[in-house]
C-alpha cells in the first residue's frame, strides 16, 4: 500500500519509450490543468479488475485538461507478461487513450517511490503532488459500477482548484516487481 499524499512533492522528470513508438517525458504528457502518472502492469489482478475504469477515467480527465500516462516498471525477466512486447499488445487490445511507458531499469518507479500496481500520482498544473489515492473501492475484483470515482473526483478538484482533497484512501494492489540487484 502506498503512503499518504505528500502534498506539493515535485514530480520527478522522466523520458521513457512508449508502446506507440515515441519517447515521452513528463513535460510532453503534462496537461494544462494537471497530470496523472499511473504505475500499472499487464498481469496484476488489481489492475485488470479496473482497467476499463482506468480508461474511462483517463478519457474523462483528459477532457478536463489533465495529461495522463501509465508506466510499467515491473521486472520483465522474472515477469515476462510485463515485457514491452506484451505491453504493446495490451495497449492495442484495449486501445489505451494515454501513453503506456516502459521503465525497464526501474529508475522512474524508484524516483516516484512507487509501491504497487496500480499506484496513482495526481499532480496539479505546477506539477506538485495533490493525489496519491485509489481509483475507487474495487480490489482484485471490480466493485459495483456505482462506486464513488475517487481518482476522478480528486483530479477534477485539482483541475478546478489546484489542490487535492485532504482525505484520501490509498490504492491497493500487487507490489512492484523489482529486479534482483
Amino acid at each position: 500500500m502506498p503512503p499518504v499524499c505528500d502534498f506539493d512533492w515535485p514530480a520527478p522528470n522522466f523520458a521513457l519509450p512508449g508502446t506507440d513508438g515515441q519517447m515521452h517525458s513528463l513535460d510532453s504528457i503534462a496537461g494544462e490543468n494537471g497530470t496523472l502518472v499511473m504505475f500499472i502492469c499487464n498481469h496484476c489482478p488489481f489492475v485488470l479488475a479496473i482497467l476499463d475504469r482506468i480508461i474511462r477515467d483517463a478519457r474523462d480527465l483528459q477532457k478536463l485538461g489533465i495529461g495522463v500516462a501509465a508506466i510499467c516498471s515491473n521486472d520483465a525477466v522474472s515477469y515476462p507478461a510485463d515485457s514491452f512486447d506484451n505491453m504493446q499488445r495490451l495497449a492495442q487490445d484495449y486501445a489505451l487513450p494515454f501513453p503506456y511507458l516502459h521503465d525497464s531499469d526501474q529508475s522512474v518507479a524508484r524516483s516516484y517511490d512507487a509501491a504497487c500496481t496500480p499506484d496513482f500520482f495526481g499532480f496539479n498544473a505546477k506539477l506538485g503532488l495533490q493525489y496519491r489515492g485509489r481509483l475507487d473501492a474495487s480490489r482484485a475484483q471490480p466493485g459495483p459500477t456505482n462506486l464513488r470515482r475517487d481518482l476522478y473526483e480528486a483530479m477534477k478538484q485539482v483541475a478546478e482548484t489546484g489542490r487535492g482533497p485532504e482525505d484520501q484512501i490509498a490504492s491497493m494492489g500487487c507490489s512492484i516487481k523489482w529486479a534482483n540487484s
